[in-house]
């Protein structure tokens, strides 16, 4: 089976409600789909999502990365050489991680329909369903507190509540879920890199303090700050995660080598896809530090392919694939299922996606 034709698409989903985080606010999903076709006819989905404020990536130069850059590379080539495709989608072009990741789900889509195998089972088969959050966007304390409610009522058992805007009003932020959703649900803290490494450790003292038993707290400083990382990670008794700090595989063998978390959040679209995402859990693994699986605002594309890799890999012990959850409708035939706070993940070969509805080719 070798790489024939590669197709870009885009797809545009609306959301439930506003996501709303320090550091955007969105109101749709605006997915980059791509089709990798092979000579026999098989197609395997990928798909990047436009993060500009994180990865630095929009719909325009993903969709160009791909047509002018790295797809052309891979036409003919055998889809069961991975290491070879995946050596020439790294090598192709720096950075672009969300173009790469594109192409990576694509092809590993491909590869396990070769195969007859699902992802998940590729990548260790551990288990075929796990627990994921629900975000909970930053806004009035109020308001958080009707998400919050409206989570738990429909069967969610961990949040995760957006703070990171002002570090006074972040506190009754949490203190106000806390108190209307009772000490069995876990919540956890994003701050998106809104505090200084200082400022995190007052305010994360002060919820210490106040007995709010946070699960843990992600990017509480700037992703290119890790001596501040460590510094908070140092002075306070609740976990640290990195997340925009760690992008790819250098910079967590940089911050494991640093001691600078105590937790790592995995993504795809950081990442540059499934091949580099496997690299981050084994080093993650070896150093015994526990990984987060987390998306982006993409459709069910990636959180399948996440999802796949999360189920494979023990060290992967927590889920933030709620995207799917927040969109208003679902354009992706097959993929993962959700039964409350369950992420089902299919059984069929590949990602088990057979079409995306809407697709418009660019």
């Amino acid at each position: 089976m070798k790489i024939k034709e590669i197709k870009i698409g885009k797809v545009s989903i609306p959301l439930k409600k506003p996501f709303k985080t320090a550091l955007r606010q969105v109101n749709s999903a605006e997915d980059i789909i791509v089709k990798v076709i092979a000579d026999n006819g098989a197609t395997g989905f990928g798909n990047a999502p436009p993060t500009a404020v994180i990865t630095g990536d929009s719909q325009e130069s993903i969709a160009a990365a791909i047509r002018n850059t790295i797809g052309p590379k891979l036409i003919g080539m055998e889809v069961g050489n991975l290491e070879g495709i995946m050596t020439v989608i790294d090598s192709s072009m720096r950075h672009n991680s969300s173009a790469k990741a594109a192409l990576d789900i694509a092809v590993y889509d491909l590869f396990g329909k070769l195969h007859e195998l699902p992802l998940y089972k590729l990548f260790g088969g551990y288990r075929h369903s796990m627990t994921t959050d629900l975000t909970i966007s930053v806004n009035s304390p109020e308001e958080m507190v009707r998400d919050a409610l409206e989570a738990v009522a429909a069967g969610h058992t961990a949040l995760k509540i957006k703070v990171g805007t002002d570090a006074a009003l972040d506190i009754k932020r949490v203190q106000a879920v806390r108190e209307a959703v009772g000490d069995e649900i876990d919540i956890r803290l994003d701050a998106n890199q809104g505090w200084t490494p200082k400022e995190a450790v007052r305010t994360i003292r002060s919820l210490e303090t106040m007995g709010l038993n946070i699960e843990f707290i992600e990017q509480p400083v700037k992703a290119h700050d890790f001596a501040g990382l460590k510094y908070v990670t140092e002075r306070v008794e609740t976990d640290i995660m990195a997340d925009e700090a760690a992008f790819g595989p250098y910079e967590v063998f940089q911050l494991l080598a640093m001691n600078a978390c105590d937790l790592i959040n995995i993504k795809l679209m950081k990442a540059g896809g499934l091949h580099n995402a496997l690299k981050i859990a084994n080093f993650a693994e070896t150093m015994g530090i526990p990984c987060m699986m987390g998306c982006m605002l993409e459709s069910k594309v990636g959180i399948t392919a996440a999802a796949s890799i999360a189920a494979g890999k023990k060290i992967i012990a927590k889920a933030d694939l709620d995207a799917a959850v927040l969109l208003a409708e679902d354009p992706v035939v097959g993929g993962v299922s959700f039964a409350g706070n369950q992420i089902i993940i299919p059984d069929a070969p590949g990602l088990g996606i057979t079409e995306v509805i809407g697709w418009q080719e660019i």
